[in-house]
């Protein structure tokens, strides 16, 4: 046996032991704190999250009832055309709306189907009848629905197409004394805001998310799996939880898992667990029923985020003890068999283990140790060579993903985060060269019926085609960009009035005519804002939102300019 044999097969043995060794201890240490610390953990977690959500909605649902059950309101909703009653219920409505979190409410009553409704900006004050409902209509489905249930309190994530309005709706039925349902009351909370404080709170390998009875989606971090006006859809339709898993036995462990929960019937402090796969990623999965409200929590734990180093150290000493047995035994044999070759071969290791790679003359014996020395100085270049095409391609695909992070997949355009960062560049210019600039908000009009009637396939299709035309229609240097849904965002540097005006009235007339011709006809409505010297970033988007919703409320397919007056001018081109 050569001596390159015995070394490699001695190295092989003290590498395999050691390596045993670690993966021993590995297993144990792991399998111990998966199933002690890991459940502990999870259980911890349900309870303080679904304190936390119980905590913010108890209050509001408490308010909700007293409302229902107001004699005013009663008295009204009994005799809906007596103007006298119906001034004294909205006094008290408005009573009511200053003690919400909100600051809104909602009341609609059964006989008339009127819809009253006024938020946090008194926006509707002497005028907080808004709409008349219809039994026909699928977007005040709802109202008819809970009264047929006759569930007396109701929550759900439902937009408001009316109000324009997205909201985590409290609903209470409203009983007259013979117990017959005469209307619904409730309030509102922002979901953008109610997502932040309670679901998205930003601790790293802790997921947090709501659903219904059936397990529909009603809070999670990304809006896209909320599963908006479930009570209207028919099973088979809704955003179920079960979409947020790969595998379909991690699917049925969880819908098992709130099947359990329902046989137990809200029994106090009851949790679920189990481990699931999320992303290639393994999670501890918690759940617990919320019998106040009819909802589940579950908390995903990602274990690998969760599992402090400071755990493993046990077997780090374990694996550096081996490795320095190993380590010493190995030397040990190498001085007393190998002579000058292998010591100069060893000053050349270090000189590259240094970063070093131009080796000194080494000499070669005609043996196992001089090929062994060719081989090394062969290898050395092939790492150096390596080393620095890894450099260029890591460099490479940094700016690579630096540019995706920042584009719209879908379309291609700037993504939200990309026209952020246009927005504020923009903002530094406007202040140092005392020059502003345009931006142009637009949404497609009647989208979401258009998800609806002809599914997202093609909504997906005309988000593409409208984001050519806009690409199309804009200046080279301008930055067009989606920013979320249906809604894209023009910047237009250089501009003045004429410009804006002129560009958006482009946009609109493009986006109608290209889309006839393309057989999928479909319209916009514009909101520009020429931006300021000074004004930040929550400004300019706020102007230019209301010149958006000013070009919805005069009939969309409309171009709104806001002016520095605060003033708003409508324009068809």
């Amino acid at each position: 046996m050569s001596l390159k044999t015995r070394i490699l097969a001695l190295l092989t043995v003290l590498i395999i032991v050691a390596a045993s060794a670690s993966l021993l201890a590995y297993r144990e240490l792991s399998a111990s704190i998966i199933e002690r610390w890991g459940k502990q953990v999870a259980e911890i977690q349900v309870r303080y999250d679904s304190a936390r959500l119980l905590q913010s909605l108890e209050r509001e649902i408490g308010l909700a009832r007293q409302m229902a059950q107001s004699n005013a309101l009663l008295r009204w909703a009994d005799n809906p055309d007596d103007k006298l009653l119906e001034g004294a219920a909205i006094r008290q409505m408005e009573s009511y709306r200053e003690n919400f979190r909100d600051k809104s409410y909602f009341v609609a009553l059964r006989e008339n189907g009127r819809y009253y409704y006024n938020n946090a900006d008194d926006k509707y004050a002497n005028n907080q009848f808004r709409y008349v409902l219809d039994a026909n209509d699928p977007d005040d489905a709802w109202f008819y629905q809970l009264i047929e249930e006759g569930r007396d309190f109701h929550l759900n994530v439902n937009p408001d197409t009316e109000l324009g309005v997205t909201k985590l709706w409290i609903d209470v039925l409203m009983r007259n004394a013979d117990n017959e349902i005469v209307g619904m009351v409730g309030t509102g909370l922002n979901l953008d805001n109610f997502l932040q404080d309670i679901v998205d709170i930003g601790q790293e390998g802790i997921t947090t998310l709501f659903v219904d009875y059936n397990g529909a989606i009603q809070l999670y971090r990304d809006r896209n799996y909320i599963d908006f006006a479930s009570i209207i859809k028919p099973e088979g339709q809704k955003n179920t939880v079960d979409l947020l898993f790969d595998h379909p036995e991690d699917k049925h462990l969880i819908l098992g898992m709130l099947q359990m929960l329902k046989q137990r019937n809200g029994e106090k402090g009851a949790v679920e667990s189990g481990f699931v796969t999320i992303d290639g990623r393994k999670h501890l999965a918690g759940i617990s029923y919320l019998p106040a409200i009819g909802w589940f929590e579950i908390t995903l734990l990602d274990l690998n985020a969760l599992l402090s180093p400071s755990y493993l150290w046990p077997l780090i000493a374990v694996f550096l003890a081996s490795l320095l047995i190993t380590l010493l035994i190995f030397h040990l044999i190498i001085q007393s068999r190998i002579l000058k070759p292998v010591i100069s071969l060893e000053h050349a290791i270090k000189r590259v283990r240094e970063g070093r790679f131009d080796l000194p003359y080494l000499p070669k014996p005609d043996n196992e140790i001089g090929r062994l020395v060719d081989h090394f100085e062969k290898m050395t270049h092939t790492v150096h060579d390596t080393t620095r095409n890894l450099e260029d391609k890591v460099a490479h695909r940094t700016a690579e993903l630096h540019r995706l992070a920042r584009v719209d997949a879908l379309t291609g355009l700037k993504n939200r985060r990309g026209l952020d960062e246009v927005v504020v560049d923009e903002i530094e210019r406007a202040a140092r060269e005392q020059k502003g600039f345009g931006l142009i908000w637009l949404d497609i009009d009647n989208f979401k019926d258009i998800n609806d009637s002809l599914g997202h396939q093609a909504g997906d299709d005309i988000l593409c085609r409208v984001a050519l035309w806009l690409k199309a229609t804009v200046r080279p240097y301008d930055h067009p960009g989606r920013w979320g849904g249906d809604e894209f965002v023009v910047l237009l540097s250089p501009c003045d009035d004429e410009v804006l005006e002129q560009t958006s009235n482009r946009i609109r007339l493009a986006v109608e005519q290209e889309s006839l011709k393309a057989g999928m006809p479909v319209t916009v409505s514009v909101g520009g804002h020429l931006c300021q010297p000074g004004e930040d970033t929550d400004t300019i988007l706020r102007q230019a939102d209301r010149a958006l919703y000013a070009a919805k409320e005069r009939g969309r397919n409309t171009v709104c300019i806001t002016h520095s007056d605060e003033s708003i001018v409508s324009s068809e081109g």
